[in-house]
């Protein structure tokens, strides 16, 4: 007797897993909708509360699924409890949320990297497109003043630069800087 099986395309795959988030808000919405269809004092409310939640969770997950980028570097991002890391094969470091100043992405060489800078001047580059990073989309948003649909169209959009060497006028475009108090002068 022969077995009837089912295969799933590779890239059907990975487009179903990128996309889980969006599709996991997609049922929460559908199943508010049904109990604000099936009415009443009681269940239209809560249906209207659960719809509302999945409009909101389904809009960020959108937004996390068009910053995520394909697995194309070398390195690991973690992302644990206000700390952002970047472990990669020759470069690599650690920089907590609070002490960050500025956000850019720039282009060297054709490749793209989040240029993260502290306060003390130190900063790391992680390239857009390492395993993890698609993790530092809620580290960003939750970053003061920080406009989540900037940092998306940021990421979409693409690099002027078809430089092959690396240089100072490689592209680069601040995302979010830390609102400062001002130059103090002494009087």
């Amino acid at each position: 007797m022969a077995k009837i099986g089912w295969t799933i395309r590779p890239e059907v795959s990975s487009l179903l897993h990128r996309a889980s988030e969006v599709i996991s808000a997609t049922c929460l919405l559908a199943f508010g909708l049904w109990l604000m269809w099936l009415g009443g004092y009681l269940l239209f409310p809560i249906g209207l509360a659960v719809s509302a939640i999945a409009v909101g969770w389904g809009a960020m997950a959108l937004r996390r699924m068009r910053f995520a980028q394909a697995v194309n570097s070398p390195g690991v991002v973690e992302v644990d409890e206000g700390q952002i890391g970047y472990l990669g094969p020759q470069i690599g470091g650690y920089v907590n949320l609070p002490d960050l100043i500025e956000l850019r992405l720039i282009a060297l060489r054709g490749r793209r990297m989040w240029r993260l800078k502290q306060q003390d001047g130190q900063a790391i580059l992680i390239p857009v497109d390492a395993q993890g990073a698609e993790t530092l989309f809620d580290a960003f948003a939750s970053l003061p003043g920080m406009d989540a649909s900037a940092l998306v169209e940021a990421l979409q959009a693409k690099p002027r630069t078809g430089s092959s060497a690396l240089s100072i006028a490689a592209e680069t475009r601040v995302i979010w800087r830390r609102a400062g108090k001002g130059v103090v002068t002494g009087g």
